[in-house]
């Protein structure tokens, strides 16, 4: 039964009920990560003797849950682990005191949290030092936490398209190819030629932005292939009602409430971010988890896309061919 057929009453009622849920939904999926950022199990590195980390360490024990503790043995295997993307921070305790080792690039809001946390426990007397700097022309890095909405339309856009226009099979493989190498051109025209706010190869961030949009639309198109139209309302609904608010753009997966961080990292808009900062500012590093994660969406989405185009096989219900009348003529 379509939704046109349904009785007017019906169809006010839908009305009136649907919209306040999927404000309701919206609102918990947007505002309940955000009102509740706060670090979990955030990894952080501490290096010196052990006599002078001990009570570096108490302090950060203090906040029950708030940080994973890395154990180096100096500044060096720090400074290391920091640049791998092992741990956000790093305390360095040596004879001339406390020295906090950040990367900006991992997250303004993560490493300035990070300065609070520890100069609060050691009462002010810290030296910062930025192991990894965010872009000089957007310190706060607010053009690579904004690109994952636009990123999110143009996958939902590509993969709506591709299906309302009636394109199957190869047509609409190709056109979802296309579009996102398009849109990997145009993201990193923007944020790096113009911008100047997300550094690195080119061509690697063109095609990191191409294979995040191509996850999402080919997660839209592939819904759609297997579930007819309401398969773009579900795939749109996952990848901006969870994928976006989830993804940890603004901070990190560790600074949201459990399990919307873990969430945003299986899906293509937290993956896509967490593999444009490795690849942006880090050289690659922990780029091999959200690499694979946009290549399954993609793929799978992309076999979707092909299988729903593949012909059906004969029922046991097709109409039996006419009898030929063997009456001879007279």
């Amino acid at each position: 039964m379509s939704p046109s057929s349904l009785p007017p009453h019906r169809r006010v009622t839908a009305v009136v009920l649907l919209v306040p849920a999927l404000v309701a939904l919206a609102l918990w999926a947007f505002a309940w990560p955000a009102a509740r950022t706060a670090p979990r199990d955030l990894p952080l590195g501490v290096a010196g003797p052990a006599a002078a980390t001990a009570p570096v360490e108490q302090r950060l024990a203090q906040q029950k849950g708030a940080f994973d503790v890395h154990r180096y043995a100096d500044g060096t295997a720090a400074r290391a682990a920091v640049e791998d993307r092992e741990v956000y921070g790093a305390v360095v305790v040596s004879a001339q005191g406390p020295t906090l080792l950040t990367a900006s690039a991992a997250g303004p809001a993560v490493a300035q949290l990070l300065e609070q946390a520890v100069a609060d426990g050691s009462g002010g007397r810290v030296t910062t030092v930025d192991v990894v700097p965010a872009a000089e022309r957007d310190p706060r890095g607010a053009v690579l936490s904004t690109s994952v909405l636009p990123l999110a339309l143009a996958g939902i856009g590509a993969g709506a398209g591709v299906t309302l226009l009636g394109l199957r099979g190869a047509r609409a493989v190709a056109a979802l190819t296309g579009s996102a190498a398009l849109v990997g051109a145009v993201a990193a025209g923007l944020s790096q030629s113009w911008l100047e706010a997300v550094p690195g190869n080119w061509w690697t961030v063109a095609g990191t932005f191409a294979l995040a949009a191509l996850a999402m639309g080919a997660a839209v198109a592939g819904l759609a292939a297997l579930l007819g139209h309401p398969g773009v309302a579900l795939g749109g609904l996952v990848i901006m009602l969870l994928g976006n608010p989830f993804s940890g753009a603004s901070s990190a997966p560790e600074m949201l409430p459990e399990p919307a961080g873990a969430i945003g990292q299986w899906l293509p808009p937290g993956a896509g971010v967490s593999l444009l900062r490795s690849v942006s500012f880090f050289d690659g590093a922990a780029a091999t988890g959200p690499l694979l994660t946009l290549s399954w969406w993609a793929a799978l989405g992309l076999g979707a896309v092909l299988i729903g185009a593949a012909p059906k096989g004969r029922t046991g219900n097709a109409a039996p061919a006419p009898e030929r009348d063997l009456t001879p003529a007279g």
